[in-house]
């Protein structure tokens, strides 16, 4: 059994670990206290499934089966979407371009007639700003109906790996794997998968903060080969390269978000405390995040250990002079 960073795995050379445990309940609820946090809360949200197809003829594999060897059958055929982690405009990349329109509503522009994008929970500038006038269902304490529609064009490449079961001339049999980067369609001519929708509006008569709106789609493939036959759909050249016809479905799902920042109340057992990594030279390490200082901290309700005491009399320390403050300025 070995331990790496606090994740366990079962050998030195397992591939796979374990995330650490950051939270934990004693089961006490007296241990339980309400916490105000600053969030994005989502008011509506509509979810899509759509699949487009994309045939494949002659499509080359690497590499090319062993001199002497036929195909007895295929066992697998997986396709995953292609990335580049080394550049991120790869061309080959599967892309997904998301392309949304609304009706009933605008999104807020700059100067430029830029929509302004905002922050969302991704940490990037992917959600836009909503506007519409919602006088009419304020009064019925109702959301007002907004109504997009949406195309996404993909672009980019699949990889596509087929598992053959090959035997030589003893009918020796062995499982050997080929694979290529299938093209889906390019910057010229995308796939283009077309959907409409629609979402209920909160009020925007009273609010501090307008409407978001937030979409993110996550994209998948299938295939087969093109008539499920490996005389007509795989071919063999000379040379032992694989030629294959087949048929690819891209699988999306889509989801469409209107989010509003919100101040919400939660119950909470503390901060999260990870065990560090012990060193042998340093005695004492810096805090990540400051203590919450609170009205019922007082020396009172100290703990017995002397940090305990330490911490405690530097947050009384902070509220005695905060109080003194105030009295001079009444």
């Amino acid at each position: 059994m070995s331990c790496f960073g606090g994740n366990i795995s079962p050998d030195l050379f397992q591939k796979c670990c374990n995330a650490n445990q950051l939270c934990e309940f004693s089961g006490n609820l007296s241990d339980v206290s309400s916490e105000p946090i600053f969030v994005q809360k989502v008011y509506d949200a509509v979810l899509f499934n759509l699949q487009g197809l994309k045939t494949v003829t002659n499509q080359c594999f690497s590499p090319a089966i062993p001199r002497g060897h036929r195909i007895r059958r295929v066992i697998d055929i997986r396709c995953k979407r292609f990335f580049n982690p080394l550049n991120v405009e790869d061309p080959s990349n599967l892309t997904l371009d998301v392309n949304t329109t609304i009706s009933g509503a605008s999104f807020i522009q700059d100067a430029h007639c830029e929509p302004i994008r905002v922050v969302g929970p991704d940490g990037t500038f992917s959600e836009k700003v909503l506007y519409a006038d919602t006088e009419e269902c304020d009064e019925k304490c109702k959301g007002t109906p907004i109504f997009g529609t949406q195309n996404i064009a993909i672009t980019g490449d699949v990889l596509v790996t087929i598992d053959l079961l090959l035997s030589d001339r003893n009918d020796r049999e062995v499982v050997f794997s080929v694979c290529a980067n299938v093209n889906i369609a390019d910057d010229r001519n995308p796939l283009v998968l077309t959907n409409f929708f629609e979402l209920c509006m909160p009020s925007t008569r009273n609010s501090a903060f307008l409407p978001r709106f937030s979409e993110f789609c996550n994209p998948a493939c299938e295939t087969r080969l093109a008539t499920n036959s490996i005389g007509r759909d795989i071919t063999i050249c000379p040379d032992g390269t694989i030629k294959a016809n087949l048929i690819v479905a891209l699988c999306v799902t889509c989801e469409k978000k209107i989010v509003v920042p919100v101040q919400l109340c939660v119950l909470s057992t503390g901060f999260v405390q990870l065990e560090p990594q012990v060193s042998a030279i340093c005695a004492t390490f810096p805090s990540l995040f400051p203590n919450q200082i609170r009205e019922s901290d007082t020396r009172e309700n100290c703990g017995d250990t002397e940090s305990e005491r330490d911490i405690c009399d530097q947050v009384c320390d902070v509220c005695n002079d905060d109080r003194r403050g105030r009295s001079r300025r009444r």
